[in-house]
């Protein structure tokens, strides 16, 4: 399983990026999804999580009320809608596909990583 991740870019402060993430297998249509973010000198966090069903959602305090986890099964895609964007939202932006169809915060329950999106956020 490969996962694309694109959206990312420069934007200022109060903007908006969408992030997408396709898989190139329908077989994750059964796995949970995450989203991580990595910034300079920083270990990698997480950011949001949705269940295989997308009936379970889960953020990050930093992002609650700003991001918004979602997933197309038909079209083997996840986004990440983000708005409300902060200089510190600054990073590179993974997903992952969980090994079980319920995701975790932790990033060892993840079996399969994206390349990775930069976003940038200027003040």
């Amino acid at each position: 399983v490969q996962l694309q991740a694109s959206g990312g870019g420069l934007v200022q402060a109060g903007g908006s990026l969408r992030l997408s993430c396709a898989a190139s297998k329908r077989t994750t249509t059964n796995n949970g999804m995450g989203w991580f973010r990595q910034a300079p000198g920083k270990e990698r966090e997480f950011i949001a999580n949705i269940a295989w069903n997308g009936a379970n959602r889960n953020y990050a305090d930093s992002v609650k009320g700003r991001f918004t986890i979602s997933r197309d099964n038909s079209k083997s895609t996840v986004y990440l809608q983000m708005n409300a964007l902060k200089p510190e939202d600054t990073a590179i932006y993974y997903c992952a596909a969980a090994r079980s169809s319920y995701p975790s915060t932790d990033t060892r329950m993840y079996q399969y990583w994206g390349q990775g999106t930069q976003v940038t956020v200027s003040s």
